[in-house]
């Protein structure tokens, strides 16, 4: 960071922080992108980019910033998927998109992770084109380096800004023009801002500084036109009945305890006032019509309380049952017929095993509720705020089901099932192994063996993992959910929405 105000330049939070609109809510996507990854190369905070959706000059924005003090902004494979992630979101949303670019291009020791493959680097100048196409604003700061293929971005965006003595950009910086055509030149001649500017005219806008090219930035987005809205329904905000801080106390410190979801309903809702569709039959989830922050909202959430069905029969909590998955296909092909937003609250440890569930056809009820929530075109928000586990990450909306945002609460266990029950399944195959090879298993061994695996297991289900993958966009506080889920649904807002339809459904 000293090094960077040394030159004159900002730091990419702070180049942000003056850039949005002070005292507006905004939303980091990707906080613990790379955590503890790349450890070998020095690691990669953050991606090496900052991602923030927030507000420019009253206007809901996407802001991508290079980190130059990371690799100097050289891109990692993560660095290019949460990149791809913010491109995503500004297409699904139809949000402005500010690039704030400082980098040294792809990160060459691991350039075949990050450079040839279709989700790689070159993607990113496809979704340049393809967001123009559409219609989105793009706007590109050039305010450190920009080199070989990442010289595209910029330029392919609306509008491109440079910045006198800090910014540059070209194909090809002075050592590689030396080593390929023997020319001597240095940076400032080769691409700097008056060369871009004045001689080759690749860029729109020569600044003197950091500070005067953010205010520009904030003078053009001011001056955009107004875009038609969906027309998703809202009123009035008003607060929840119950204080929002209460959830941590409801919530359990395990996850393994039931509690009654109603209460964390009760406490992001507004007025605390829900709909319940269907009460009283498939008990083990939730599905209610509620507003949060004003917006009119579907709301899809595990129980983890043991109930009873109508013959008697005992439910478990977080798990999804044949009544419980055929009740949400329902109600999620309501709300996609009524145009509101959905909001799915994880808490799910799978579908109902066993000979009595696959006799009444649990796979048959299960896919016609994986169906419903694939093919839903309102805006899909999921929080994980507990287990997400098995095929009931898929049926509550995970990352393979394009929800507009996905978070997680610090509780939350993303993985095929707990680490617990892994270890067992894991340990059963490797005892019936050896037991057919004739050796005998013995005790301390095997319990030794269980622990590991567990302890593989568990360190891989923890959200941090989750977010360091960019699984989930974001590791949030729980009282910051409203927040979050009334973002995202004035982002979806922006975007036009496609008609729902659905395939072929067993009944």
């Amino acid at each position: 960071m000293e090094k960077e105000h040394a030159q004159g330049k900002l730091t990419a939070r702070e180049r942000i922080d003056y850039l949005l609109d002070p005292h507006a809510e905004r939303f980091e996507m990707g906080a613990f992108a790379g955590f503890e990854m790349y450890k070998e190369h020095g690691g990669c905070p953050a991606g090496g980019v900052v991602v923030v959706i927030g507000y420019v000059q009253n206007r809901q924005c996407i802001v991508v910033a290079n980190d130059a003090t990371v690799k100097a902004g050289a891109w990692f494979p993560i660095t290019g998927k949460k990149n791809l992630r913010a491109q995503e979101i500004s297409m699904e949303n139809r949000l402005p998109i500010i690039y704030l670019v400082d980098s040294a291009g792809v990160y060459l020791p691991m350039q075949d992770e990050i450079f040839p493959d279709k989700e790689h680097f070159g993607r990113i100048f496809r979704n340049n084109a393809k967001m123009s196409a559409l219609g989105i604003p793009q706007i590109a700061a050039i305010m450190g380096s920009c080199v070989a293929g990442g010289a595209y971005l910029p330029i392919m965006s609306d509008e491109a800004l440079i910045v006198e003595g800090t910014g540059s950009i070209f194909l090809a910086g002075p050592y590689l023009v030396k080593a390929a055509i023997g020319e001597d030149t240095d940076k400032e001649t080769l691409g700097g801002a008056r060369t871009q500017s004045q001689i080759s005219g690749v860029t729109d806008y020569q600044m003197p500084d950091d500070k005067t090219c953010l205010d520009t930035i904030k003078k053009l987005v001011s001056k955009f036109g107004a875009f038609p809205k969906t027309g998703f329904d809202r009123i009035a905000p008003v607060a929840p009945k119950f204080d929002i801080k209460e959830l941590y106390q409801i919530f359990p410190e395990n996850n393994a305890k039931p509690y009654n979801m109603v209460s964390i309903l009760e406490r992001l809702v507004d007025d605390s006032e829900l709909t319940f569709y269907k009460e009283n039959y498939g008990k083990t989830i939730l599905c209610a019509y509620a507003r949060i922050n004003g917006w009119a909202v579907g709301i899809v959430a595990n129980q983890r309380l043991v109930t009873k069905t109508a013959k008697g029969e005992m439910q478990f909590g977080g798990v999804i049952y044949s009544d419980s998955a055929d009740k949400a296909a329902r109600f999620v092909m309501n709300c996609n017929q009524k145009r509101i937003p959905l909001v799915f609250l994880q808490d799910v440890t799978g579908f109902m095993v066993g000979s009595r569930s696959e006799h009444g056809g649990i796979i048959k009820d299960g896919a016609k509720m994986v169906n419903a929530v694939a093919n839903a075109t309102v805006p899909k928000i999921t929080i994980i705020v507990g287990n997400s586990y098995g095929a009931g990450n898929y049926a509550m909306c995970g990352k393979a089901y394009d929800p507009r945002l996905i978070v997680a609460w610090p509780n939350a266990k993303i993985a095929v099932m707990g680490g617990a029950q892994a270890a067992k399944v894991l340990l059963q195959i490797q005892m019936a192994s050896m037991k057919a090879k004739g050796i005998a298993p013995n005790p301390e061994e095997e319990l030794k063996l269980y622990n590991t695996i567990k302890e593989q297991y568990d360190q891989q289900t923890t959200p941090q993992y989750a977010a360091a993958r960019l699984w989930v966009d974001a590791i949030i506080d729980p009282i910051e959910t409203r927040k979050v889920i009334s973002m995202g649904i004035e982002a979806a807002n922006h975007a036009p929405m496609e008609d729902f339809r659905v395939g072929i459904i067993q009944t």
